[in-house]
């Protein structure tokens, strides 16, 4: 009751505007047996590898897990290890590059890196309401492109002091990429309990009530689009982007208090527990997967002046991922409730590995407040002296606790190595796929989510749309694997470059590198999923055929020109 009462005018908002939009589906809803599947995508922000439960963490999350342990956790999901690049590249079926987004959501004025989604791409959603379901979303865009002010007005915005009208070209928003619906944050970075660039559908959303906060809101605003979908005929595709567990570190303080104690006994202690439970719940297995030495030899968590902040970090970084599960719970309870749980297909992922930012030591400014809409300053602890959670300290985890969350891997966000590149991976189909807790090894990367919606849609990839013609995926559907019907995985090559970082997966083999300026190095993943021991040297043929691969895939996926 308590929830209705803070989110009640504010969920009204949204289905009064979802209503409005659905003579979209009138010629669908005049079908009475559709048998196709309702797919809801969830993407988590930031998660760490074994952040969930049925991956071996500590965290609460008994709703994924319960997803998990009745359909198909995979073990090798790959995304492309950056939080805009990801979604772009989910959204499309293209590597991140061709769809417009090889880097960031600003325009440098190369094909590849224009920072929104580019003329000659079609989203799912496009795709899905062309062949007659409804469509909605909620939570993160960030494919739109991000536009600087002077710093007096950009910190004004950001704080909700000044207006300076709508947050990027409005002919980029998810209403008009094929969502019938929209309500969430057009840019990445948010305040969670007063999120700036929030908007429903195109209008924008000027305050929020009391006790808002935003991963609440994302659910709960799912929750009612599924309301609103299930009245109709025709299925629906539903995208739930959430922001948690992204910096900064807000949380309720009640969320936060049940981890009060949980990370105490220090970085070392977790991670052995996490390696463990990944074996336990079948995710890796000793034989290929040895545990990496710790990345940070000459830290000790006794000695650690810090330990008190870095305890306290985790645990909100554990609510922000409880809260989360929470929330998807309650969509998956309202699928239930209206029937609809049976026969939608819900895939759940994250659009990068943990993250390493320190954002207190970027200070305010670009996407970052510093001070709320009332006028408190909001501090960014460099020095660790004041504790995170609430709205007015800006932090992130860091790297100890992000090469943590992403064991058994090393590395984080943002590099090629696996830490940067994995996700838990969960399906739930309960009419279809009838396997429970199984683990897959098959490979698949977030670029092939479009094709698989496309399968399940049982609709085709369009060579043209809207006057534009579009470039081809080069995602494969997932569809044979999830049958049980195939053991390979969804490509025979797999490609990565960002910011220099960059990678090429082809079989066992992977070729990866830290940065531009770095050396490539080579592991056989069949025999070393970790990546501990660099076989380069050893096996030069290897190497250059592997490199020419991946310089031949560049040209092809527009990372050429690349900026400076």
């Amino acid at each position: 009751m308590l929830k209705q009462i803070v989110y009640g005018s504010l969920l009204l908002m949204v289905i009064g505007v979802a209503c409005k939009t659905d003579g979209a589906t009138k010629a669908k809803d005049d079908i009475i047996n559709d048998s196709r599947p309702n797919i809801v995508v969830i993407m988590a922000d930031d998660l760490g590898y074994s952040d969930l439960g049925c991956y071996g963490g500590e965290i609460s999350t008994p709703n994924l897990d319960k997803l998990g342990n009745n359909g198909l956790r995979f073990s090798s999901f790959y995304n492309t290890s950056r939080c805009c690049p990801s979604r772009a590249s989910m959204l499309t079926g293209l590597y991140p590059h061709q769809a417009g987004i090889g880097r960031m959501t600003m325009d440098i004025d190369l094909p590849g890196y224009r920072g929104t989604l580019g003329e000659n791409t079609v989203t799912i959603a496009e795709v899905l309401k062309d062949a007659g379901y409804q469509t909605g979303m909620t939570g993160k865009w960030h494919v739109s492109p991000t536009n600087r002010l002077e710093e007096d007005k950009q910190l004004k915005w950001l704080a909700h002091q000044e207006n300076y009208g709508t947050f990027s070209d409005t002919l980029t928003y998810p209403t008009f990429r094929g969502f019938d619906k929209y309500y969430g944050n057009i840019w990445g970075v948010i305040d969670y309990f007063d999120p700036f660039s929030l908007v429903n559908g195109l209008k924008q959303v000027e305050n929020v009530p009391p006790g808002y906060y935003h991963t609440d809101a994302i659910g709960d605003s799912a929750v009612a689009y599924v309301e609103q979908f299930s009245k109709n005929k025709s299925p629906f595709f539903l995208y739930v982007a959430h922001c948690a567990p992204h910096w900064p570190l807000h949380a309720p303080e009640e969320e936060i208090e049940k981890y009060a104690s949980t990370y105490n006994t220090g970085w070392r202690e977790i991670r052995r527990n996490r390696y463990q439970g990944l074996i336990d719940k079948g995710i890796i297995r000793t034989e290929n997967a040895k545990m990496p030495d710790f990345m940070f030899p000459e830290l000790d968590w006794e000695s650690n002046p810090n330990a008190k902040w870095d305890s306290r970090a985790m645990a909100v970084h554990a609510a922000m991922v409880d809260r989360m599960d929470q929330s998807i719970g309650k969509l998956v309870d309202k699928l239930e409730a209206t029937g609809e749980l049976a026969n939608t297909v819900i895939f759940f992922f994250s659009d990068n590995g943990a993250s390493s930012e320190r954002p207190s030591k970027y200070g305010p400014g670009f996407d970052r407040a510093g001070s709320t809409r009332d006028g408190r300053e909001v501090v960014f602890p460099v020095q660790k002296d004041s504790m995170p959670g609430a709205q007015t300290v800006h932090s992130g985890i860091g790297p100890e606790w992000a090469h943590i969350i992403n064991t058994p891997f090393r590395f984080w966000k943002a590099k090629s190595f696996e830490g940067g590149i994995n996700s838990p991976f969960i399906v739930h189909w309960p009419s279809k796929v009838t396997d429970k807790g199984i683990v897959k090894d098959n490979p698949a990367h977030v670029v092939d989510i479009m094709a698989t919606c496309i399968d399940l849609a049982n609709t085709s990839y369009p060579k043209n749309y809207k006057g534009h013609v579009i470039k081809p995926t080069v995602g494969k559907s997932m569809l044979p694997i999830l049958m049980g019907k195939s053991t390979e995985g969804t490509q025979e090559v797999y490609f990565w470059e960002h910011f220099g970082a960059a990678a090429l997966r082809k079989k066992e083999w992977k070729l990866v590198r830290l940065d531009k300026d770095g050396p490539w190095e080579l592991y056989n993943l069949a025999k070393d999923r970790t990546e501990i021991n660099n076989v380069a040297e050893s096996n030069p043929k290897i190497v250059q055929e592997l490199k020419k691969e991946w310089e031949d895939l560049a040209q092809k996926y527009e990372v050429y020109p690349a900026p400076n």
